[in-house]
């Protein structure tokens, strides 16, 4: 894809992650685009205006007031001239900002000031990113068609593991090449509904059984089918995620939750995607209290089989386009045609989530696609990417279903 005379403004706010964005230029420059930069004062204390100079070849700017810029506006000689901004590093304190609508220098003030989209990739401390005030600043970024580009999952600066990083030069230079595309309109109109995410199986009042599924694939998924032209519902476990563009989000925790959930809106939906990893089993008995160690060396706890969520939607009447997942870490092929036969489905996707890199928790996936009379393979990519590759087969095959 090019980005030939796409304009792209390059905002970076003080975070460590600000060191990655000259490898980011570079690769937005590969691809024709004209690129300006913007920083913070505090940006600057991770890598210097030269640095970014000679990646874009262009000035940097940093000054909100200044004399050399034409008329001396020159928030507005960038606001006007942008196709896009990304902010990238956004820390806690520029998403801040933003959701505030505050203009106390360059950057916040001509983000005021474009008619342009705006992009914002947040990079910050995982307890930072989980503050419910971080929180509330995005969910209003989203409410206003602010694009929110992450942020991945992994080890931080300051030792800590958990949501925050940013993402990665070529996954943000893969979003911005499908900004500039023109999605396909494959899935227009139709109403789509998939489950994401690991449910939580409670144990006490302080404990649960659960997987280790980020969401990050089927968040994947909502996002691609919605710039696909679908209405999509988003039944989501307990994730790190902010919901995509445009799409509807119903949070819940358990499996009987995500159950009933889906149950609820199926008979609306015509295409129905179980991409959560969603318990098999649950505690039998839920403790009204925390359990106590006590001096025995066991612990028995009796299960209970959860309702099978993608078996009863495809058993309904006048059931959606159904398409199953199925996680394996052997005999992937094998397990899941049994699964799409058994369970009566239109298409499966199957992984292997004991190959390193990819599946739970990672950025990357590789599936194998079956359905009833196909195969495919769709190689390790980005799930991003893959999520478009997947809902294309999942449109032309519902579209056959349709048309037979």
């Amino acid at each position: 894809m090019s980005l030939i005379n796409k304009r792209i403004l390059i905002g970076i706010s003080g975070g460590i992650a600000a060191y990655k964005i000259a490898e980011l230029i570079r690769r937005l420059k590969e691809r024709h685009a004209e690129v300006r930069v913007v920083m913070t004062e505090s940006a600057k204390a991770f890598i210097t205006p030269l640095t970014l100079q000679a990646v874009s070849g262009e000035p940097v700017s940093d000054t909100l007031l200044d004399p050399a810029a034409e008329a001396g506006m020159g928030h507005i000689e960038l606001a006007k001239w942008a196709d896009l901004i990304l902010i990238a590093p956004a820390s806690a304190n520029t998403i801040a900002k933003l959701s505030a609508g505050l203009a106390d220098d360059l950057l916040t003030t001509l983000c005021l000031a474009t008619p342009a989209p705006l992009a914002v990739a947040p990079a910050m401390n995982q307890q930072m990113y989980r503050h419910l005030a971080t929180q509330h600043n995005l969910a209003t970024l989203l409410q206003r068609d602010t694009l929110v580009w992450g942020p991945a999952l992994g080890a931080q600066a300051c030792g800590d593991v958990g949501p925050g990083r940013m993402l990665e030069p070529m996954e943000l230079l893969a979003l911005v090449e499908q900004h500039f595309t023109a999605p396909s309109q494959l899935l227009a109109g139709v109403k789509l509904m998939l489950t994401a995410g690991p449910t939580r199986e409670a144990l006490d009042p302080v404990r649960f059984i659960s997987n280790h599924s980020s969401g990050k694939m089927g968040y994947a998924l909502a996002a691609a089918a919605q710039q696909m032209g679908a209405e999509v519902t988003l039944v989501s476990g307990p994730v790190a995620l902010a919901t995509p563009n445009g799409v509807t989000r119903i949070n819940v925790e358990s499996a009987t939750q995500m159950h009933a959930a889906v149950m609820q809106d199926i008979k609306h939906q015509q295409i129905f995607i179980a991409c959560a990893a969603v318990a098999d089993y649950s505690p039998k008995q839920i403790a009204e209290h925390k359990i106590k160690k006590t001096s025995q060396d066991a612990l028995v706890i009796e299960l209970t089989k959860n309702p099978d969520i993608v078996a009863d939607v495809a058993a309904g009447t006048n059931k959606p386009f159904t398409v199953g997942f199925a996680a394996e870490t052997q005999g992937v092929a094998h397990y899941a045609q049994d699964k799409l036969k058994r369970k009566k489905l239109d298409m499966i996707a199957a992984n292997n989530v004991a190959a390193q890199n990819q599946g739970f928790n990672s950025d990357h996936n590789a599936l194998s696609v079956f359905w009833p009379n196909g195969h495919t393979e769709l190689p390790l990519a980005e799930k991003t990417t893959l999520a478009t590759h997947l809902l294309t087969l999942i449109a032309e095959q519902y579209h056959d279903t349709n048309r037979a």
